[in-house]
């Protein structure tokens, strides 16, 4: 399966009430499909608010982008917990949602050890056909996959890529040694072109949003041998991979996205609590910086 080089960690829309909001999810999946350029979604990603989702939500959300989606992006469902039979009913549930493929994170809180992660990992991936993407991300988690580990899990055949969070070294570790296929994505925007130079294969993105198709043709040049071009192209955005995270002081992932997509016309609500809304210097920070790209 070919996931491409630019996933975008697609944020769920809420209405007034918090509910989702599905006419505005049809505009957006539009919009970073047709102008942000973008190859593949994750859907109920942490961006999307996986935590505060239900099943029910994360089920119907997969259904919904598959078929207004039609084949023009490739579909990934979140379906990773720290439950290894949670996330099992919904990896199989995904499945029978007609998704391209499922996101597991490493399991948060209860922080196994590296025979854990094994075990979930293959586990899960033994329980669908679907090609299955690992999640590594330490600061959120807790915990660690190493390249042990992630290189042991790479051998299972539907175990293709790895979204790898916590270092560019580890980027460079596996990316040298993993089977032929298995790719590597970093899942830091400010970190792709870095990625990219010590063997990554593309990024799952949050600014993608945003900055989609320049990110895109930033990829391209590198791959191309323009990496001067894509230095450029870099050395440009960099202040919107940051802003996005630290507007103007550090803010959750997908606060300062969701302001950013509603200055750009897209109604997706504000985040559900524990999350809160951007303050109003928060939004005055994010005003700028979206204006710098417009």
């Amino acid at each position: 399966m070919e996931f491409g080089r630019l996933i975008t960690a697609m944020v769920t829309p809420f209405n007034d009430e918090g509910s989702i909001h599905w006419e505005e999810t049809s505009r957006l999946i539009d919009y970073l499909i047709d102008v942000q350029q973008t190859d593949t979604l994750v859907i109920a990603g942490t961006t999307g608010e996986s935590p505060t989702l239900t099943d029910a939500e994360k089920v119907q959300l997969f259904e919904f982008v598959v078929k207004h989606a039609a084949g023009r992006a490739k579909i990934i469902a979140g379906t990773g917990s720290n439950s290894t039979h949670h996330s099992i009913q919904l990896t199989r549930e995904a499945e029978k949602a007609g998704v391209d493929g499922v996101l597991l994170v490493v399991p948060y809180y209860n922080k196994p050890n590296q025979e854990g992660m094994y075990q979930h990992f293959s586990a899960i991936a033994k329980a669908t056909s679907l090609p299955v993407m690992l999640y590594n991300v330490p600061g959120r988690t807790g915990a660690c996959l190493s390249v042990e580990t992630t290189l042991r899990l790479a051998a299972i055949d539907n175990i293709v890529a790895t979204k790898e969070c916590a270092s560019i070294e580890q980027v460079a570790q596996i990316s040298g040694v993993a089977p032929e296929g298995f790719k590597v994505y970093s899942g830091d925007d400010s970190s792709v072109l870095p990625a990219l130079a010590v063997g990554g294969y593309g990024i799952v993105s949050v600014a993608g949003h945003i900055v989609g198709a320049s990110m895109k043709e930033m990829i391209h040049a590198y791959v191309n041998g323009d990496v001067s071009k894509a230095a450029s192209i870099n050395h440009r955005l960099l202040p919107v991979f940051k802003g996005l995270f630290e507007a103007p002081h550090p803010v959750p992932n997908p606060v300062a996205v969701k302001y950013a997509l509603t200055l750009r016309g897209y109604s997706v609500g504000t985040v559900r609590l524990p999350l809160v809304p951007p303050t109003e210097q928060e939004k005055e920070f994010i005003r700028q910086l979206i204006g710098t790209i417009s």
